[in-house]
């Protein structure tokens, strides 16, 4: 199932949002112009390696993907839920909000393989934690999907889907925790931070949300105006 787009309209510009995902898209770019040589020294150099973990390093792996899938995906979710997230927290709060989320996310996978020399990349645990955030704050909401095979459209409670997906993290993070013990994990999907990353939100945006823009519910948004 892909997710397409929420029924929610966003009541002002998700400035933050488009330049988050203009900047991981001119990133990618740019790691699309070095030689194979080049690249791996890129992703090593602004990767965060658990065994040399640094903030600086933490930070500036939210804007570094390993795949164009791996960016696609990551920027389909930013798109979707994004957009709410900031209307709700505001520009400055959600960008601080979403920089916490990825470095608590990148923090809680070299928590658990501090030895690696495999560099982490990605935005996949700061969008996990917008995801979190949303389920707070649109709990009843809902996703429209595309089933690819065979073909058709439907929408799924956003309080399902996001829950499936964090479920479905989890039981991947602990399928990892014996190759986590063993230290034989040299790559692959980090599902523990998908997994802080989205707990982080959940918690973070309690705090974060500012109180004015939650007296107005998302349906009071929709226009519901009679149209001939």
């Amino acid at each position: 199932m892909i997710p397409l787009r929420d029924v929610i309209p966003s009541r002002t510009t998700p400035g933050v949002t488009i330049a988050l995902v203009g900047l991981n898209l001119l990133v990618y770019l740019f790691q699309l112009m070095l030689s194979e040589r080049g690249h791996d020294a890129f992703i090593h150099a602004f990767g965060v390696v658990p065994a040399y973990f640094s903030i600086v390093s933490a930070l500036t792996s939210i804007f570094v993907h390993g795949s164009l899938a791996h960016l696609a995906g990551n920027m389909l979710f930013l798109w979707i839920f994004g957009d709410n997230v900031e209307d709700r927290l505001g520009h400055g709060r959600f960008l601080w909000f979403y920089l916490a989320c990825g470095l608590l996310a990148a923090i809680a996978q070299v928590v658990l393989e501090p030895d690696s020399v495999v560099p982490m990349v990605g935005a996949s645990g700061a969008i996990a934690g917008v995801m979190g955030a949303y389920l707070v704050l649109y709990p009843h909401s809902r996703v429209l999907m595309l089933f690819p095979f065979p073909l058709f459209l439907f929408e799924l409670p956003a309080l399902v889907f996001l829950g499936l997906w964090f479920v479905v993290q989890f039981l991947n993070g602990i399928s990892q925790l014996p190759l986590l013990e063993q230290g034989a994990l040299t790559g692959g999907v980090a599902f523990w931070a998908h997994v802080a990353g989205f707990l982080a939100g959940l918690i973070l945006v309690v705090f974060m949300k500012r109180p004015e823009r939650t007296r107005v519910d998302w349906w009071d948004t929709i226009d519901t105006r009679t149209r001939d």
